[in-house]
């Protein structure tokens, strides 16, 4: 068992990790180094309802989605020669 899970119960409205209700991870999370194994059910070890996560997207927590990194600037070809030409 996950040191997250570490204190799950299980109840009648699910299972519950220090007082606050978890849900079962959806399919966009399978493969995520933050799942954890309760009683067979897969859980997010880092957010309760990791539906609502996806909702905007992708979840800012997902280990297994690369991010892509921002377009680099352009650069004024004009304003780089003289730049170049005073020695920046």
């Amino acid at each position: 068992m996950s040191t997250v899970l570490q204190n799950a119960v299980k109840t009648e409205s699910g299972v519950e990790v220090n007082g606050i209700s978890v849900q079962p991870i959806v399919e966009k999370c399978d493969g995520c180094d933050r799942v954890c194994e309760f009683e067979g059910q897969k859980y997010c070890g880092s957010y309760p309802v990791p539906a609502r996560k996806w909702v905007s997207g992708k979840c800012n927590f997902a280990t297994h989605i690369k991010v892509e990194a921002a377009a680099k600037a352009k650069v004024n070809p004009l304003k780089a020669s003289k730049r170049a030409a005073k020695g920046r």
